[in-house]
């Protein structure tokens, strides 16, 4: 039987506050425990939740960058369960009236050999807090409860059940992680716990319009995990139905060491959290005037960046959307175009997407800490399109940069003069050494005469071995065939 995978993803985000979210206690990570817990967040009698304005403020931010609705009313609720790191005994949340409505996302990623686009619907994002953190180590028999994470503000990112593999979770979920960053709601760190997602999978056979049942893989903090637990889950499934079996929804972790999912407990549906509106807190009210001011404020989004380097630098759509995918890479591209000219923004393109990333990745370090900066790397463009290095030499050039970790904007001409990288493109020079060539492999040339054209390759071979390496490669060749069709 084929089988057809159906995915869902909810993303918890954590939004960059200074405050919690119905309290005054800061948010810091890694602070000694309970150090950061108030008594709102301790739930002690009597005290009373205030909502904090910059965690709207970013909902907002975000519902307007996805083309949400953003909610003039939208109310928050309490979900009730218990857990020790839950004082209050329930959560506060957003259920049937949250802050954002819809919306979409739209990303790309390779298929088969192939960059592909895909746009996936968002359900909803609602505000709510997050939980603290028991804590089962260094202590006998016990366990601790930490309270410095209860109360940080989260909005929780759900998505229609519109993916349909683990490549496309992959792209869907480094896509939100892209665009909550280059929107400042979000710092991304998912070591921290900044980024979590919670990954809803069932199958069913191709051409079944209904879903099958439902397994939620909690709070998976890495790219690689969510693409593990994806092919883990469905395995599961799949053998599980075929062999006669049942799927029973629930909730489940994944472990990375013995590559399974492991049922953590039975799926609690809505009713079993018995939500309903909390009388603590009156309803959230955004104006227009609310959402106009937190427009303004916004920054150029992805897609409009990614338009406007197809129409102003005629870029293809992947390499626009490859440069979007950070705004620090976006940011550091628009910079060197700018130094290096329109003329140049292709090779800016290519250059950023190739030996700038791979160098980056090499050396783990990210973009804004590179020690070659856009005003560097646009002056080495400069000198690739007026013919004074190769291309080659510039990865020589570039190599130099990087190693010398200098500010100087004539780094660039410094180490072409220092390592003698200098191109020929003196005619006359050029034509002294296509002469000795021509006159040293009479054979090749007579190939080439009687019609096997590939004999020039091993022509031009020898006069770039001649000249070592500094010969202009476009001119040579121009050269050669004029002497041979003479």
């Amino acid at each position: 039987m084929q089988w057809e995978v159906v995915i869902g993803l909810e993303n918890h985000v954590q939004l960059t506050t200074e405050s919690k979210i119905f309290s005054g206690s800061p948010i810091k990570y890694g602070a000694e425990a309970n150090t950061q817990a108030s008594p709102v967040d301790l739930a002690l009698p009597g005290v009373l939740p205030v909502m904090n304005k910059q965690a709207v403020d970013r909902a907002i931010r975000f519902g307007l960058a996805v083309g949400a609705t953003v909610a003039p009313h939208s109310v928050f609720a309490r979900k009730n369960y218990f857990y020790p790191d839950s004082p209050k005994g329930y959560q506060i949340s957003q259920f049937e009236d949250p802050v954002v409505i819809g919306g979409a996302l739209t990303f790309g990623y390779e298929k088969d050999g192939e960059f592909v686009t895909k746009t996936v619907n968002l359900t909803r994002a609602h505000l709510e807090e997050d939980a603290g953190k028991s804590l089962h180590e260094d202590y006998a028999g016990m366990s601790g409860i930490d309270l410095n994470r209860a109360g940080t503000p989260l909005l929780e990112i759900v998505s229609e059940p519109e993916i349909r593999s683990a490549a496309e979770a992959v792209a869907y979920a480094k896509a939100l992680h892209s665009l909550v960053m280059w929107l400042g709601v979000c710092d991304g760190n998912m070591q921290e716990g900044s980024f979590r997602c919670d990954v809803n999978v069932s199958v069913r056979p191709v051409g079944q319009k209904e879903f099958g049942t439902r397994c939620e893989i909690k709070n998976l903090n890495s790219f690689r995990f969510i693409e593990e637990a994806v092919h883990v889950e469905v395995r599961r499934q799949i053998e599980l139905i075929e062999d006669g079996g049942k799927v029973v929804q629930a909730t489940r972790l994944y472990d990375p060491d013995r590559k399974e999912t492991r049922e953590m407990r039975s799926k609690e549906d809505a009713q079993d959290y018995r939500y309903f509106p909390d009388p603590d807190l009156p309803p959230l009210v955004i104006s227009q005037a609310w959402i106009d001011t937190v427009k303004a404020s916004m920054p150029e989004l992805p897609a409009a960046m990614r338009a406007r380097f197809i129409s102003e630098y005629a870029l293809p759509e992947y390499d626009a959307l490859v440069l979007t995918q950070s705004k620090a890479m976006a940011t550091y591209f628009v910079a060197v175009v700018d130094k290096a000219g329109k003329e140049n923004a292709k090779a800016a393109a290519n250059w950023l997407m190739g030996d700038v990333s791979s160098t980056l990745n090499r050396e783990g370090v990210d973009l804004d800490d590179a020690p070659v900066s856009a005003a560097q790397l646009a002056a080495m463009l400069k000198r690739i399109a007026d013919g004074t290095i190769s291309n080659k030499a510039a990865k020589e050039v570039f190599a130099g940069m990087w190693e010398a970790k200098s500010d100087d904007e004539n780094l660039v001409d410094t180490i072409i003069d220092a390592k003698g990288l200098k191109q020929i493109s003196d005619s006359g020079a050029l034509e002294a050494i296509v002469d000795e060539v021509l006159a040293a492999n009479a054979k090749s040339v007579e190939q080439y005469r009687a019609g096997k054209e590939a004999a020039i390759n091993a022509l031009i071979g020898q006069a770039m071995k001649a000249s070592k390496g500094k010969a202009n490669p476009a001119q040579l060749t121009e050269l050669l065939k004029a002497k041979l069709a003479g």
